[in-house]
């Protein structure tokens, strides 16, 4: 019987150790990245430049107010990602280094933006 004890408080221990780490690794993670927003209406990004510090990584927020599907893409940002209509997505991009990347609706090409980094 104190054997099943010893055992059960060595994965309570554990699971809180296992815990502790995955929540200190996430908030570095989060200190780490930066977040932007756009959003696409009429086929139109708004802003059409939007801006993020270099060498972290990036989430931009895309919000599709049109109502037909668009596709977040960008070759220089190497992503892409079908956001529906009425709807929002994250698109998660590396860390960059300063400059400015071209991102588009591969469904609507005239709809374009730029992403500063500096």
């Amino acid at each position: 019987m104190k054997a099943n004890s010893a055992i059960a408080r060595l994965r309570i221990a554990f699971a809180v150790a296992a815990a502790i780490f995955v929540s200190s690794t996430g908030l570095a993670t989060a200190q780490e990245s930066a977040a932007v927003a756009v959003t696409v209406k009429r086929h139109q990004f708004q802003p059409a430049e939007i801006h993020a510090p270099a060498n972290k990584r990036i989430a931009i927020r895309v919000k599709n107010l049109d109502s037909a599907a668009m596709e977040f893409e960008s070759v220089s940002l190497r992503v892409e990602k079908v956001i529906a209509p009425g709807t929002e997505g994250v698109v998660n991009v590396r860390a960059l280094s300063p400059g400015q990347y071209e991102f588009f609706d591969d469904f609507h090409q005239e709809t374009r933006g730029t992403l500063v980094v500096q």
